[in-house]
C-alpha cells in the first residue's frame, strides 16, 4: 500500500490526538477522504508507543472492516489504554511517548518457513488452540535471524520456543508500511 508523506502525516496526528482525546477535550480533525481516498480504506493497523526507546503499548488490528483513518484511532486508544502488558498512560507521560504506525497488508498463508524474509514478512501464527503476531520490524529492532523470529512467534502465541522445529505451524504472513513520528519530524500535532 502507497502512502503518502502527507496521509502518514495525517494518521500520526490523528492517532496522537485520539489518545490525547483520553485526557483533554481535543477534536480529532476528519481527512478530506475526496483528496487522500487511501485513508478510508478498510486496512488492518497497529499503534505502537514507546518511551524512552522502551516499549509502551502496542495493539492494533489484523483486518478492518473500518476506515483505515479510523481503525488507526481505535488502534491508538488501545495502546493507550488496553495493552494487558503495561499500565494504562497517564497524562503526564504524553509528552515522552513517541507514536509508530504499521498499516497492514491482507495476510496471505505461508506454505514454508522458507518464505519468511526477516524485516519483510510480519509472522501471525494460529495453530494448537494458540494465536501470536509479530510484525516485521521486530526482528529487525531486536537482531533476530530467521530461526529466532520462529522461536519468538511461538513464544508469543504460548507455545514452546521450539514448536517449530518439529512441524509445520499454521502461519500467515503479512507485510507492512511502517512510519513514526520520530521518522517523520511530526510529534504533537505539528508538522
Amino acid at each position: 500500500m502507497e502512502i503518502s508523506s502527507t496521509e502518514k502525516e495525517i494518521l500520526l496526528k490523528a492517532a496522537r490526538n485520539a489518545i490525547t482525546s483520553l485526557f483533554i477535550k481535543t477534536e480529532i480533525p476528519k481527512p478530506d477522504f475526496k483528496e487522500h481516498p487511501i485513508l478510508q480504506l478498510k486496512a488492518g493497523a497497529f499503534v505502537t508507543l514507546m518511551e524512552y526507546d522502551e516499549l509502551r503499548g502496542c495493539i492494533g488490528y489484523i483486518i478492518s472492516d473500518d476506515k483505515l483513518f479510523d481503525t488507526v484511532c481505535k488502534a491508538a486508544i488501545s495502546a493507550a489504554k488496553r495493552d494487558p502488558r503495561f499500565f494504562p498512560l497517564q497524562e503526564t507521560e504524553l509528552e515522552q511517548v513517541e507514536i509508530e504506525i504499521s498499516v497492514l497488508s491482507p495476510p496471505f498463508k505461508m506454505e514454508s518457513y522458507g518464505e519468511i524474509i526477516v524485516g519483510t514478512h510480519g509472522l501471525i501464527l494460529e495453530d494448537l488452540g494458540k494465536r501470536g503476531l509479530l510484525l516485521p520490524q521486530v526482528p529487525i529492532e531486536h537482531k533476530m535471524n530467521k530461526n529466532e523470529y520462529l522461536t519468538a512467534i511461538c513464544h508469543k502465541a504460548g507455545l514452546p520456543g521450539n514448536s517449530w522445529k518439529t512441524k509445520q505451524l499454521n502461519m500467515k504472513l503479512f507485510t507492512a508500511t511502517v512510519f513514526s513520528e520520530k521518522e517523520m519530524g511530526v510529534k504533537n500535532g505539528n508538522g
